[in-house]
């Protein structure tokens, strides 16, 4: 298991640095080019230092599973099996990704491992993942949903809708809080009244576990009880994960309006470093680590050099997966 989780982590962690360095057209930490120019157009959301809540969550999940991600979900998409080519390809706008390179980094979807996908509106993932459970229900599947949303999700109208519908109807749902402290540019705090999501949570009669977001192991044992929970038919529950988001909003924004003691402290508990030391402790060798941390970098090299190679979309994939509005009524 250290080593699973470890793994997934580094993945992430790797994954997250390259496509930094490709959105801002400099050189990745693998030495990869960006040619001067940014890869990937348009910044980007990373969840850099909150890889220990994919991680932790998903390794509890089968493809058969559900999950709806954030704007902020490189990690939850690769934690739940997407392939990483597929998703590099995506932000670099080729025809190989997910969506064929029209979605990007915000609209990357893998049905095939149970992502339905992230979204770019605060919020909004939550009453997907309501609707898919309910359909998990009706159908009497033997499956669930997870839905990751961040802190400052909590403060917009869905959240309350989708766990009251959750609750009322007692779906297989496990809404799991990404507290990384900020929104956008604000911190969360002083814009949030009373406890947080926990509280919230249990207002509405749904069970609520807060955990440390930055120790894996932590999150896997809090995880492993809740999604038994979920799936024994107990209805919905609520993981109130807290961790920090370390990188600015987007990929560009150096997060000027940040304290800096606040980020040295963040980094002083760094998720991978962490896990890395219980890791030791547990008996893993440190070279086994050394060789996860190298697998990954070499994953993530070819990913590159795969997204770089691939075709652009043809022009004609402009009027295709466009929704259609009737037979002509508009014209």
């Amino acid at each position: 298991m250290h080593s699973s989780l470890y793994r997934t982590m580094a993945r992430i962690r790797a994954f997250e640095n390259a496509a930094e360095a490709a959105s801002q057209g400099g050189v990745s930490a693998y030495g990869q080019e960006a040619a001067g120019a940014a890869r990937v157009r348009g910044p980007l959301h990373l969840s850099t230092g909150q890889e220990a809540v994919p991680a932790g969550v998903c390794a509890h999940l089968a493809p058969t599973d559900y999950l709806t991600s954030t704007h902020r979900g490189h990690g939850h998409t690769l934690a739940k099996g997407a392939n990483l080519t597929r998703m590099m390809c995506e932000l670099f706008g080729k025809a190989t990704g997910f969506n064929g390179g029209k979605g990007g980094s915000m609209h990357i979807a893998d049905f095939s491992v149970g992502m339905l996908g992230a979204n770019g509106v605060v919020a909004a993932g939550l009453p997907i993942a309501v609707g898919a459970a309910h359909a998990q229900k009706l159908q009497r599947r033997d499956a669930i949903t997870v839905c990751f949303f961040g802190d400052g999700a909590i403060n917009r109208g869905p959240f309350l809708e989708a766990l009251n519908w959750a609750r009322v109807y007692q779906l297989p749902v496990l809404f799991v809080c990404e507290d990384n402290r900020w929104s956008a540019t604000t911190a969360s705090g002083p814009m949030t009244a009373g406890d947080g999501a926990s509280a919230r949570a249990r207002a509405l009669d749904i069970a609520a576990t807060q955990v440390d977001g930055n120790d894996v192991f932590a999150v896997h044992a809090a995880a492993a009880r809740l999604v038994a929970e979920v799936r024994s038919g107990a209805g919905p529950r609520l993981l109130h994960a807290l961790t920090y988001r370390v990188k600015g909003h987007v990929s560009v924004d150096p997060a000027a309006y940040r304290d800096a003691g606040e980020l040295a402290a963040a980094l002083a508990t760094d998720p991978i470093a962490n896990a890395r030391m219980q890791c030791l402790q547990a008996g893993v060798a440190a070279a086994a680590l050394d060789a996860i941390d190298a697998e990954a970098q070499r994953e993530v090299e070819a990913a590159l050099a795969a997204a770089a190679a691939a075709p652009w979309p043809d022009a004609s994939a402009a009027f295709t997966d466009v929704q259609t509005t009737g037979a002509g009524q508009w014209h």
